[in-house]
Protein backbone atom coordinates (compact mmCIF):
# COMPACT_ATOMS: atom_id res chain seq x y z
CA UNK A 1 0.00 0.00 0.00
CA UNK A 2 1.35 3.53 -1.15
CA UNK A 3 0.51 6.56 0.73
CA UNK A 4 0.17 9.73 -1.36
CA UNK A 5 3.62 11.09 0.16
CA UNK A 6 4.91 7.71 -0.80
CA UNK A 7 4.40 8.94 -4.87
CA UNK A 8 8.10 9.67 -6.04
CA UNK A 9 6.18 11.43 -9.39
CA UNK A 10 4.61 14.04 -7.24
CA UNK A 11 6.83 16.75 -7.19
CA UNK A 12 7.38 18.70 -3.97
CA UNK A 13 8.50 22.09 -3.64
CA UNK A 14 10.92 23.30 -0.88
CA UNK A 15 9.70 25.71 1.78
CA UNK A 16 11.81 27.93 3.70
CA UNK A 17 13.20 26.69 6.75
CA UNK A 18 15.43 28.17 9.42
CA UNK A 19 17.86 26.93 11.58
CA UNK A 20 19.12 28.31 14.82
CA UNK A 21 22.06 27.45 16.04
CA UNK A 22 23.43 28.21 19.25
CA UNK A 23 23.05 27.21 22.88
CA UNK A 24 19.78 28.26 23.26
CA UNK A 25 19.85 30.55 26.28
CA UNK A 26 17.64 33.92 26.50
CA UNK A 27 18.64 36.78 24.93
CA UNK A 28 19.82 39.92 27.26
CA UNK A 29 18.39 42.83 25.76
CA UNK A 30 19.86 46.50 26.75
CA UNK A 31 17.83 49.28 27.58
CA UNK A 32 19.32 50.70 24.64
CA UNK A 33 18.78 48.38 22.19
CA UNK A 34 14.77 47.60 23.85
CA UNK A 35 14.49 51.96 23.51
CA UNK A 36 15.61 52.01 19.50
CA UNK A 37 13.02 48.55 18.83
CA UNK A 38 10.24 49.99 20.66
CA UNK A 39 10.91 53.61 18.58
CA UNK A 40 10.99 51.90 15.54
CA UNK A 41 7.96 50.09 16.20
CA UNK A 42 6.69 53.08 16.33
CA UNK A 43 7.56 54.85 13.58
CA UNK A 44 5.23 53.69 10.99
CA UNK A 45 7.83 51.95 9.25
CA UNK A 46 6.03 48.71 9.57
CA UNK A 47 3.63 46.72 11.77
CA UNK A 48 4.90 45.50 14.94
CA UNK A 49 5.13 42.15 13.76
CA UNK A 50 7.20 43.12 11.22
CA UNK A 51 10.11 45.48 13.25
CA UNK A 52 9.70 41.90 15.71
CA UNK A 53 10.31 39.76 13.14
CA UNK A 54 13.30 41.77 11.64
CA UNK A 55 15.06 41.07 15.29
CA UNK A 56 14.02 38.03 15.99
CA UNK A 57 11.49 38.87 18.84
CA UNK A 58 8.12 37.49 19.90
CA UNK A 59 5.67 39.96 19.02
CA UNK A 60 3.61 39.51 22.35
CA UNK A 61 7.66 40.40 23.72
CA UNK A 62 7.98 43.86 21.63
CA UNK A 63 4.04 44.84 22.97
CA UNK A 64 5.02 44.34 26.34
CA UNK A 65 7.83 46.45 25.91
CA UNK A 66 5.99 49.18 24.19
CA UNK A 67 3.63 49.07 27.51
CA UNK A 68 6.46 49.22 29.80
CA UNK A 69 8.19 52.13 28.19
CA UNK A 70 4.46 53.61 27.59
CA UNK A 71 3.97 53.27 31.62
CA UNK A 72 7.40 54.20 32.44
CA UNK A 73 6.84 57.73 30.34
CA UNK A 74 3.88 58.51 32.06
CA UNK A 75 4.22 61.06 35.21
CA UNK A 76 3.32 59.84 38.45
CA UNK A 77 -0.12 61.65 39.41
CA UNK A 78 -0.76 62.14 42.72
CA UNK A 79 -3.87 62.69 44.07
CA UNK A 80 -4.58 66.47 44.31
CA UNK A 81 -8.05 67.93 45.56
CA UNK A 82 -10.45 70.78 43.93
CA UNK A 83 -11.91 73.30 46.58
CA UNK A 84 -15.36 72.57 47.39
CA UNK A 85 -17.88 74.95 48.31
CA UNK A 86 -20.47 73.90 50.47
CA UNK A 87 -23.70 75.95 50.83
CA UNK A 88 -26.17 75.19 53.53
CA UNK A 89 -29.84 75.95 53.46
CA UNK A 90 -31.22 79.36 54.05
CA UNK A 91 -32.54 79.13 57.66
CA UNK A 92 -36.24 81.09 56.00
CA UNK A 93 -36.37 77.72 53.52
CA UNK A 94 -39.51 75.54 55.31
CA UNK A 95 -39.60 73.20 52.57
CA UNK A 96 -36.30 70.51 52.18
CA UNK A 97 -34.64 70.92 48.94
CA UNK A 98 -35.70 68.59 46.51
CA UNK A 99 -33.19 67.10 44.53
CA UNK A 100 -33.22 66.60 40.60
CA UNK A 101 -32.01 62.61 39.74
CA UNK A 102 -30.29 62.08 36.75
CA UNK A 103 -32.31 60.33 34.41
CA UNK A 104 -29.19 59.89 31.74
CA UNK A 105 -27.88 56.83 33.02
CA UNK A 106 -24.61 57.85 32.09
CA UNK A 107 -22.72 55.58 34.61
CA UNK A 108 -21.39 58.09 36.66
CA UNK A 109 -21.40 57.51 40.90
CA UNK A 110 -23.77 59.54 43.20
CA UNK A 111 -22.66 59.62 46.90
CA UNK A 112 -24.42 61.41 49.58
CA UNK A 113 -23.28 61.34 53.12
CA UNK A 114 -24.81 63.14 55.80
CA UNK A 115 -26.90 65.59 52.82
CA UNK A 116 -23.18 66.25 51.49
CA UNK A 117 -23.67 64.81 47.84
CA UNK A 118 -20.59 63.70 45.72
CA UNK A 119 -20.84 62.92 41.56
CA UNK A 120 -18.14 61.46 40.16
CA UNK A 121 -18.36 61.28 36.48
CA UNK A 122 -18.01 58.47 34.22
CA UNK A 123 -14.68 59.29 32.54
CA UNK A 124 -12.74 59.62 36.06
CA UNK A 125 -9.89 58.23 36.68
CA UNK A 126 -9.99 55.44 38.99
CA UNK A 127 -6.99 56.54 41.37
CA UNK A 128 -9.45 60.14 41.41
CA UNK A 129 -12.37 57.73 42.86
CA UNK A 130 -9.96 56.49 45.18
CA UNK A 131 -8.99 59.31 46.91
CA UNK A 132 -12.26 60.66 47.16
CA UNK A 133 -13.66 57.87 48.59
CA UNK A 134 -10.60 57.91 51.06
CA UNK A 135 -10.96 61.63 52.24
CA UNK A 136 -14.30 60.89 53.25
CA UNK A 137 -13.83 58.31 55.43
CA UNK A 138 -10.93 60.04 56.63
CA UNK A 139 -13.29 62.77 57.58
CA UNK A 140 -15.48 60.21 59.79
Amino acid sequence: MTMPCDDVTRRVEAHRIEVFTGVGSRRRWSAEDKAVIVAESYSGAGTVCDVARRHGLAPTQLFTWRRAARVKSLPALEPAFAPVVVELPRPSASKPVKRRRSRRGDGGIELEIDGVVVRIGRGAEARTVAAVIGALKADR
